[in-house]
């Protein structure tokens, strides 16, 4: 088991364990020397979100790199995927973001990615953690944290320019956009994105102060989008999380639209025009029944894996399906991104909206859902649950109960100390019954 990494990078409360001082440069000492071992002079391309520790966090890591014998460009404020795009483009030897995406200000995280754009597989992963440890075995006194380098602003140029090469003949024309940017790295590429493609657009939430990332916004709060959606009349609404490597939507009734709802109108645009690989799409544990029956009505099958980008996107390249992607809004479309990216799947919806002449609505109107119910649990250990006798009996009941007409996920959160329940299922009674039952036994024995 992994002891730093977690399902995104490394992640927890900036200043404390993993991400004190010492551990960071010890990240970013690992880091270089694996690296060293491919090339003598790795690049390393930096970027990060708009918490108030990502600076600090930032120039300590680069200490790390360069006493490795990296060199670091930093991209500054830019969304994930920017990072991930812009480190296969120019060559880098590795990306490098300061986030942690959805969760509050207080956490931050480490999320890397290989010269491919990809985010680094387990294997390499684990091989980064045990000369972490070396490292850290090794400090005899706290790192002295060099000055960030200066941030290069033609990242974010670059990066918006492959954004619109996406999507040629996109307009906005005549329609009303809203887009919450979450306070976080979308607003320093959104609102000027979204300005070049004519229409009228809201921007709300791009007044970053280091502290209200994701705070009552963004993609975690997709109701606040559509009730905008509805005050002003708009089009469509888009929202993003800290980070921007997902996004999520509110129709123009103010119907709140997730990933499923995504991966159904994409699937059916690529399959109509040949472009969706063995007629196969990619989700996960989490996503609803109804959107595998949607796309089997139209004669394209669903493969499910892991919760996780990441591991969606290993299933795609396994499989060689050309779009996968989450209920949480991380959509990848092979071939056009090496991860989530918020900014690509909303341009995406946008052009497949332009293109049919449908409105969101209309698009994903036959995607009927089962009930679903997700119970999060605070934990203070991440125990395996199948050895916990009353957790692994109530499951196994709701299993029984529901076999052919539902379905139950339990996992642990690869980012914060939660065990998520999600039970699915045609008897809404039946799934909270279940869903309490589950999330007390594992209250009970582990939590909070």
């Amino acid at each position: 088991m992994k002891k730093f990494f977690g399902t995104d990078g490394i992640r927890g409360v900036a200043g404390q364990a993993p991400l004190d001082a010492t551990t960071v440069h010890a990240v970013g000492l690992a880091l270089a020397k694996s690296l060293k071992a491919v090339t003598d002079a790795p690049r390393v391309l930096l970027g990060m979100d708009t918490r108030e520790s990502c600076g600090e966090i930032a120039a300590t890591l680069t200490a790390g790199l360069v006493t490795g014998g990296a060199t670091v460009e930093n991209a500054g404020v830019i969304t994930t995927p920017a990072v991930a795009h812009l480190t296969h483009a120019h060559g880098f030897a590795a990306g490098v973001v300061i986030s942690a995406s959805h969760n509050p200000w207080q956490d931050n995280g480490i999320k890397l990615f290989g010269p491919d754009g990809y985010k680094l597989p387990d294997g390499t992963e684990m091989a980064i953690e045990a000369e972490i440890e070396r490292q850290l075995e090794s400090h005899t006194a706290a790192p002295v944290a060099a000055d960030a380098p200066a941030v290069n602003d033609a990242d974010r140029a670059e990066y918006m320019r492959f954004l619109l090469a996406a999507v040629p003949g996109l307009s906005l024309d005549n329609k009303r956009v809203v887009v919450d940017c979450a306070n976080g790295a979308a607003s320093s590429v959104a609102p000027q994105l979204f300005s070049d493609l004519g229409g009228t657009c809201l921007i709300t939430h791009a007044s970053p102060d280091g502290r209200n990332i994701n705070l009552g916004c963004g993609a975690l709060h997709p109701e606040v989008v559509a009730a905008e959606v509805v005050r002003h009349q708009a089009s469509i609404g888009i929202t993003f999380d800290g980070d921007a490597d997902r996004a999520l939507f509110a129709d123009e009734t103010g119907k709140v639209v997730n990933g499923d709802a995504v991966l159904l109108l994409a699937a059916r645009d690529l399959h109509a025009r040949g472009e969706l690989k063995n007629a196969t799409v990619v989700a996960t544990t989490m996503s609803n029944m109804g959107l595998e029956a949607a796309l089997g009505r139209s004669g394209i099958a669903m493969l499910r894996a892991p919760v996780g980008d990441k591991y969606v996107l290993e299933q795609m390249l396994a499989t060689g399906a050309t779009l996968g992607g989450e209920q949480s809004g991380h959509i990848i479309f092979a071939g056009r991104s090496t991860t989530g990216d918020g900014l690509l799947t909303a341009l995406l919806v946008l052009d497949v909206i332009h293109r049919s002449g449908k409105t969101l609505a209309e698009l994903t109107s036959d995607l009927k859902t089962f009930p679903q119910v997700i119970v999060n649990v605070k934990v203070r250990e991440k125990r395996p649950l199948e050895e916990i006798a009353t957790v692994a009996n109530a499951i196994a009941e709701a299993e029984a109960a529901l076999k052919g007409t539902g379905r139950v996920v339990i996992r642990y959160s690869g980012t914060e100390k939660l065990a998520r329940v999600m039970i699915e299922a045609e008897d809404e009674g039946q799934m909270r019954k279940h869903a309490d039952a589950i999330a007390g036994a594992i209250q009970a024995e582990l939590g909070i």
